[in-house]
Formats: C-alpha cells, sequence, structure tokens
C-alpha cells in the first residue's frame, strides 16, 4: 500500500475539540431520533458513520422496517435538505438529475433552452427501491454519487455540499427487479441490512406509531458543520498495524492469490477491491470520532467489516451450493486473521 496516499496528520488543539464535540453531537442525535425509531441501534451507527464519511449507504431489508423513515429523519436532525425518488420501471434518467425545458424570453422574445435540476440536486437523496429502476436509470446515479456533479446539456452542474445517496432495496421480490450491476454496488460505502425488530421492540413500535402525536425532532448540526466534521475525519491518524491489518483483510478474499484461505478459494468467485480498503479505513476513521476517540483501532474496522465487504465479492457455485453467504465468508476471514504484533512482520496469513 501507498504510504503517502494514506498517510495522516497529527490532530491539532482545536480538532480535538471538533472531536469531542462530534461524540456529543451523536449522542444527541440518536436522542432525537429515538423519539420516533425503536431499535435499529447498527443500522443508525452505520448510516451516521457513513454520513461523515462522505459515503453512500444501500439499506436492505423487507418491507415495512422504517428505512424510509429513518432516512428522512436523519436528514431533518442535521438540518439538511431531503429529496425522495421513487425508483420505477417506467422512471427515466432525466427523472432524476433534471432535463432542459424551453423558455421564452421575454425582453428578447426569443427561445432558449435552461436546465431544471432534477431531485438528485439535494444533501440526502432517498433512493426508494433502487432495484426496480433499469440499470440505464440506476447508472444516472453513479456519476453524481462519484463525481458530485451532474452533467446535461454541455454543462457541468455542481451538487450541494454534504451530498449522500442513500438506496433502499427488498432482497425478497424478484419479479420486476434489476439487480445493481457491480459497479454500481461499489459506489455504495456500506450495504447496510436492516432486520426484524426484536419482541421487546415491536410491541414498543406499536405503543408509540399507533397514537396521535408526531414527534418534534431538533435539528443537532448544521450543513457548515457537517462539511467540517467530515473535513476532520480525514484527519484522524491511523496506525501502521490497522493499515496491515485491512491489506491483509481485503487481500485475502481474492481467490486467485496463492496465499489466500482455502475456503476463500473453494467459495468465492471474485474478491474485494482497493476500495474496499479505503473506506475501511475512512469509515473506521468516522466511527472512532463519533465514539470521541482520536486514533483508530483494530476493532473499529472489525465492526465495520460486514458492511463495507458484504457486495464486493461474488460466490462461485460452489459457495452458493454450500447455502454460503458472503456475510459467513467476511465473519470467517475476521476469526481468522490474526490482530497482534505480528502483523507488523508482514507475515501474518489468515489461517487456512
Amino acid at each position: 500500500m501507498n504510504e503517502r496516499a494514506v498517510e495522516s496528520k497529527p490532530l491539532a488543539t482545536g480538532d480535538v475539540d471538533a472531536v469531542k464535540k462530534l461524540g456529543q453531537a451523536r449522542e444527541q442525535m440518536i436522542a432525537e431520533l429515538r423519539k420516533a425509531i425503536v431499535g435499529m441501534d447498527q443500522v443508525i451507527d452505520e448510516v451516521l458513520i457513513a454520513i461523515f464519511s462522505r459515503g453512500h449507504g444501500l439499506l436492505e431489508g423487507v418491507p415495512g422496517l422504517a428505512k424510509t423513515l429513518l432516512v428522512s429523519l436523519v436528514a431533518r436532525c442535521l438540518s439538511l435538505s431531503f429529496k425522495r425518488i421513487q425508483f420505477t420501471p417506467d422512471l427515466m434518467p432525466s427523472d432524476i438529475t433534471g432535463t432542459e425545458v424551453l423558455q421564452d424570453d421575454p425582453e428578447s422574445g426569443r427561445r432558449h433552452f435552461m436546465f431544471s435540476k432534477g431531485p438528485i440536486f439535494a444533501n440526502i437523496v432517498l433512493a426508494d427501491e433502487i432495484n426496480r429502476t433499469p440499470p440505464k436509470t440506476q447508472a444516472a446515479l453513479l456519476e453524481a454519487m462519484q463525481e458530485k456533479m451532474v452533467s446535461a446539456g454541455g454543462q457541468d452542474f455542481a451538487l450541494d455540499l454534504p451530498f449522500f445517496v442513500l438506496a433502499t432495496q427488498n432482497p425478497l421480490e424478484q419479479e420486476g427487479t434489476y439487480a445493481l450491476p457491480e459497479a454500481q454496488l461499489d459506489r455504495f460505502m456500506f450495504k447496510i441490512h436492516v432486520d426484524y425488530p426484536s419482541d421487546a421492540e415491536e410491541l414498543d413500535i406499536m405503543r408509540s406509531v399507533s397514537g396521535s402525536e408526531e414527534p418534534e425532532l431538533s435539528p443537532v448540526l448544521s450543513q457548515e458543520e457537517i462539511v467540517s466534521l467530515q473535513d476532520l475525519v480525514r484527519r484522524v491518524p491511523v496506525a501502521d498495524h490497522v493499515f496491515q491489518y485491512v491489506q491483509i483483510l481485503v487481500r485475502s478474499t481474492r481467490p486467485m492469490r496463492d496465499d489466500a484461505p482455502e475456503f476463500i478459494k473453494k467459495w468465492v468467485s471474485w474478491g474485494c477491491g482497493p476500495r474496499a480498503s479505503l473506506n475501511l479505513i475512512v469509515a473506521a476513521k468516522a466511527r472512532a470520532i463519533l465514539r470521541g476517540r482520536f486514533n483508530v483501532a483494530v476493532e473499529d474496522v472489525q465492526a465495520l467489516a460486514l458492511p463495507v465487504m458484504r457486495h464486493r465479492m461474488g460466490l462461485n457455485f460452489a459457495g452458493q451450493s454450500d447455502g454460503v453467504s458472503t456475510d459467513d465468508v467476511v465473519s470467517k476471514l475476521l476469526e481468522a486473521i490474526p490482530t497482534g504484533g505480528e502483523l507488523y512482520d508482514g507475515t501474518a496469513r489468515a489461517s487456512r
């Protein structure tokens, strides 16, 4: 790994104060979300980490688990503009990015084209049921997600920062859906699993939601503060052994490597690319400072390995036949790869 590309500068005194502020803001945001959301602790944590990492998130879960509600409430807590795009089979790319419309100029009497911005021009964009639209329309998000801009009519239109795409998809229904291409999936920092609530949480949901009162959420951070804190995330220092751990973890998913674990060669068709390594480091930085810490630990990487890596590898026929999921593969890797000082000599490998 290129050391220049990952070099981190020590935190200044003002940065330390900002880290403390962000840790406090996290507690306030969770308290505000708790007014309307029951449970979903891990989902909320991963959404906040993605936001402060400048990443995008794909929330996957069955209908009725409050995925859409959560995204809209996060936007309210962060004082950000919010747009929801309902993805359908007949949705066109221009329905997302915008289109040119013919306008009359009252002064000259001439007509000219003017770009009318689409719903992508918001701080938080909810791409609801993203797998219900064809790949051509899904691809309309690619440039915006990666470049933070939209090209139309020979012009580039910058998106307002911060900018995030939080998409949802239903893993059950296959008819009328279009699987996201690997290039599109790779643009999402996290693939977040939204599971059923526990018994106690489901009772709390019925008691709280069936009432007549609508919870009032207060904004916690301004738009400018969020951008400043995103910059702070990039300056959090990372120790060499954490970089080495991430390198070994990600490279061990590639079955063509001679030193790949046997279960990887048996079950995996292709492994994670370098974007997984970069996202693991940046997300681990965000997780650390959201908890008020000034440095990244291996535990931060381990906590985020599943949402970062589960959608960046593919299973072969043997893995599918054995009923293995990519979550199972990542969990097995986390158990197999050492985390201690043996990483420093560069000889540590996942056990076979």
